[in-house]
């Protein structure tokens, strides 16, 4: 039973036993044995195999003619997942293996003889073994899914049945890079300016709590009138001064309440709505889904009897769960049961920009849908690359202004502190 963690494993297993009514008597979780062999007069090594038990590691090592020396289970088998650009690495060589028409099998010795990664490294091997033992090529990358990530492991899968295996490595290679690109654009745009942003914050913050007050304190104990804003402020400080913990309290649960319910599957649905929404970066983002969405289709349109399964894991590669959603419910039911046409159905699901409906009507009307995606995806790919260097000096540029308009307060809330004069006695 293949399942991502032993209490979902255990779930299937029970349920499994309860249909066909039979008691489950253990279950044995796979884990990592360490062995000692040796061979003849040649000198013992150690080696590490993934089995169900000692004995299982033991027989298979005699099978080879090995000598066991000793056999124990791995202690610390934590192996952290790898990064997106060592996938992408994969990828790409894969796909340059596979243009000098190397056998696949032979990529994958090949590559994981050189990859970094343990955990990469070891779901390799095993989808090598499962290939190797006639296991169907989509079911022995899909159980890698949870280090490969969704959608690499179906594409990769699908690509040994494609008949154009080289392509749909390219095509996911190209897929993983873009979105790797934008992540990391979309992180370098935002992260300085939010940065910033928390750091003005806390330096008002602590402004108003512990500098303000004992400067408008002074001026009440020698029985000054304050001045309106300086009145109105000390107010809020004293107020801030009050209720500091449960603020700092509330702002924390709220956080960890909103990081949980983005977690959500509604609460990746609404965010991703929404998003696409926001003025300066929801159109540039709006418009990378649309061409990763054309970049997948592309690479998995085959003819009009083929058209459904490639929409339904283009929409899902795409990245957003609102397009997803309303290109799986509005779309493909339109096609299906209503009989429209694909532009006509992309049209009734609300999601796609003018210009892609435009270029697949098009397509649709001479033959060239596969051709037109490819187009729509390299014109948006060059139009985002370029428009995201604007929308991050307007970001800075909005930043700048906010700064300014704080520092402004500042220095009128100083100002006005500054000209109170307290009346000497006489």
């Amino acid at each position: 039973m293949h399942a991502d963690s032993f209490r979902e494993a255990k779930q299937k297993i029970h349920q499994l036993a309860s249909r066909h009514r039979v008691t489950v008597s253990r279950i044995l979780k796979r884990r990592t044995f360490i062995y000692k062999v040796k061979k003849e007069n040649e000198k013992a090594f150690k080696g590490e195999q993934k089995a169900f038990s000692k004995e299982e590691v033991k027989e298979a090592l005699e099978k080879l003619g090995y000598t066991v020396l000793n056999i124990e289970p791995k202690i610390i088998d934590f192996k952290f997942k790898p990064p997106e650009a060592e996938i992408v690495t994969f990828v790409q060589v894969c796909t340059n293996l596979l243009r000098e028409k190397i056998p696949f099998n032979e990529v994958l010795q090949l590559i994981t003889y050189d990859i970094q990664n343990a955990k990469l490294r070891e779901a390799l091997r095993e989808i090598n073994n499962d290939l190797r033992q006639g296991k169907d090529s989509e079911e022995a990358f899909i159980k890698q899914e949870s280090v490969l990530g969704r959608f690499t492991a179906r594409m990769l899968g699908l690509a040994a049945k494609s008949g154009n295996m080289a392509n749909i490595y390219e095509s996911t290679a190209k897929f993983l890079e873009r979105r790797m690109e934008f992540k990391r654009n979309m992180k370098s745009a935002l992260i300085m300016p939010l940065f910033t942003f928390v750091i003005l914050i806390l330096a008002i913050v602590f402004y108003l709590i512990y500098i303000f007050p004992e400067t408008a304190n002074l001026f009440i104990k020698l029985g000054v009138a304050l001045p309106p804003i300086t009145e109105a402020t000390l107010k809020f400080s004293n107020f801030l001064n009050r209720y500091l913990i449960w603020l700092v309290i509330l702002t924390l649960i709220s956080l960890a309440g909103v990081v949980y319910f983005i977690h959500t599957p509604r609460g990746k649905y609404l965010i991703d709505k929404y998003i696409i929404k926001i003025p300066v970066l929801g159109n540039l983002i709006h418009r990378t889904h649309i061409e990763i969405f054309c970049r997948v289709f592309y690479a998995l349109y085959s003819g009009s009897g083929e058209n459904i399964d490639a929409i339904r894991m283009a929409s899902e590669a795409c990245g957003n769960k609102y397009i997803e959603h309303r290109i799986k419910t509005i779309a493909i039911p339109a096609m299906l049961s209503r009989g429209k046409g694909l532009v006509q159905a992309f049209e009734a699901s609300g999601v796609f920009t003018r210009m892609a409906l435009a270029r697949f009507r098009s397509g649709a009307e001479t033959g060239t849908v596969k051709t037109t995606a490819l187009q729509i995806a390299n014109y948006y790919e060059s139009e985002t690359t370029f428009k995201l260097k604007n929308s991050v000096e307007f970001i800075q540029l909005a930043l700048a202004i906010v700064i300014t308009v704080v520092v402004t307060a500042l220095t009128l809330l100083s100002s006005e502190t500054a000209m109170v004069s307290p009346q000497m006695p006489f």
